[in-house]
């Protein structure tokens, strides 16, 4: 779709639309900083199982899994096992926990809140480092959805790249600037059904034109039979266990996201969890299955090969659907962008406003300023990660997967082992969160510049993490510090309710 077409633009001023008034709605509804940080705490379990899933699948589901799934067939469900492992494991080890925890230790809103409560530290490390390793990796994360939008919008409107970033940050601002963690989470409901609308409904159509799973199966092999083995790479050759461990490492990034821990601490109930982990996981599993699907359709649909895979599913798009169908359709790319790059904005803002601004002016600060500088924070972060995506040539996938590892090993095992293991200490966790993300910048610089014999081609986060929970547990047991009464009667309250 390189040329303006009425209906296309019809279909993304509606969805514009759409999207604005929700922002509108949920301004009306938003009158502290609690309210737009978590949007008081009153999430319904649809509501936040498929938020949570909508925050995670940014453009990347749309573009880069199906990319992915283009060049490499199958190999691809190594990472959808994994994802979806990931995600069931954080619902089930983490949302009631942390649910319960983060309303007793006085209403933490924000991941370095709660875990400044949680070891009741007086010293401001810990909550300086893990602020500090949000906004770092989140900067990338954020990046890699305007990457993503200045992809959709040069590719259907023939717009520049640096004129379609903008644009997109402009929308986004807008809502989430306003609206905050109501309008963000509403929108995600509505842009993740629209999601997953599109993603079965271009397989759908091109499997029932051949003929069915067996007859598309059998184009796919006439093109190359190796897309269809999980066991090999395109070129026939055999995955190895690094390359298998790799793909499957990405379920642990969901420990440390700290958009989709924000939805477990937002829902109305922790007697709810059980039912938004069922519509959670099941929603992910679908969307993550049809973005490998979509890639492999696009392997049988497209005659000339693309020269940028990540545009496999625009390109699927507007070749089999109706100009209008095709809008709606391509604006489940937007929609995708916008409901991760809201979440993450609101996340930065949070740690800004909430643990590091307070501290650099020494002062505690009224609900009204929290939510003032709450709304400064998500300006800043945005221009700033406007300038990252300046980059046309980058790949959405490779963006996402340095954040991804980034946040999971640095974050992760200091949030989980902080929710069962009743004697860890903030030691440990500064000793997690530092050890973890360290290991990632280095692992990736290592394997960037093709050092070693092939054990850097392993997955950072996959490292990251066990290298983050070994230097948790070695601090923790080596400092021979104890915990103070008062977060050990915490701990204990909050195992009692579950």
């Amino acid at each position: 779709m390189s040329e303006l077409s009425l209906p296309t633009i019809m279909a993304f001023i509606i969805y514009v639309t759409i999207v604005l008034a929700i922002g509108f709605y949920a301004y009306m509804r938003t009158k502290n900083a609690s309210d737009y940080f978590l949007g008081g705490r009153n999430l319904s379990p649809a509501v936040s199982a498929i938020s949570a899933g909508a925050s995670d699948m940014s453009g990347w589901v749309l573009l880069g899994l199906p990319g992915y799934a283009y060049m490499a067939g199958l190999e691809a469900f190594w990472i959808t096992l994994g994802l979806t492992i990931g995600v069931a494991a954080n619902w089930m080890l983490m949302a009631k926990r942390l649910r319960l925890y983060s309303v007793l230790l006085d209403d933490a809103v924000t991941v370095p809140s709660y875990l400044q409560r949680r070891f009741d530290d007086t010293k401001p490390w810990l909550k300086i480092i893990a602020g500090l390793a949000i906004l770092l990796f989140f900067l990338f994360y954020v990046g890699s959805g305007l990457i993503a939008g200045g992809k959709l919008f040069n590719a259907v409107f023939g717009l520049d790249y640096n004129v379609a970033v903008f644009a997109g940050v402009v929308l986004i601002l807008f809502y989430t600037l306003f609206g905050g963690f109501l309008a963000v989470s509403w929108t995600d409901v509505f842009q993740g059904l629209l999601m997953l609308a599109a993603l079965i409904a271009v397989p759908v159509l091109v499997i029932s034109n051949a003929g069915g799973l067996v007859g598309f199966a059998n184009q796919v092999s006439q093109v190359n039979p190796e897309l269809l083995n999980i066991f090999t790479n395109a070129k026939g050759v055999p995955l190895n266990g690094l390359e298998i461990i790799s793909l499957l490492g990405w379920g642990l990034g969901y420990f440390g996201l700290p958009h989709v821990l924000a939805r477990f601490k937002a829902i109305r109930s922790a007697d709810e969890v059980g039912v938004a982990t069922v519509i959670g996981v099941s929603w992910s599993f679908i969307g993550y299955l049809m973005a490998i699907l979509v890639g492999l359709c696009g392997t049988v649909y497209l005659v000339n090969p693309l020269a940028d895979s990540e545009r496999v599913f625009i390109e699927l798009t507007s070749l089999i659907f109706h100009p209008l169908i095709a809008g709606v359709l391509l604006a489940a790319i937007l929609a995708a962008i916008m409901s991760t790059v809201d979440s993450q904005l609101l996340v930065c803002s949070a740690t800004l406003a909430e643990d590091l601004y307070p501290m650099l002016v020494k002062s505690e600060l009224t609900p009204e300023k929290r939510l003032q500088i709450g709304r400064i924070a998500v300006v800043v972060m945005a221009l700033l990660a406007t300038v990252l995506a300046m980059k046309p040539d980058s790949k959405v996938l490779d963006v996402v997967s340095y954040a991804w590892a980034g946040l999971g090993a640095s974050l992760g095992p200091a949030i989980l082992l902080s929710l069962y293991w009743r004697s860890m200490t903030a030691a440990g966790a500064l000793a997690g969160i530092l050890v973890g993300g360290a290991t990632v910048i280095v692992w990736e610089a290592l394997g960037s510049s093709g050092y070693g014999s092939g054990i850097f081609d392993l997955f950072s986060l996959v490292p990251g993490f066990l290298f983050s929970v070994l230097a948790i547990f070695v601090v923790t047991i080596i400092g021979g510090q104890t915990q103070s009464a008062k977060v050990l009667d915490q701990f204990d309250e909050m195992r009692s309710q579950l």
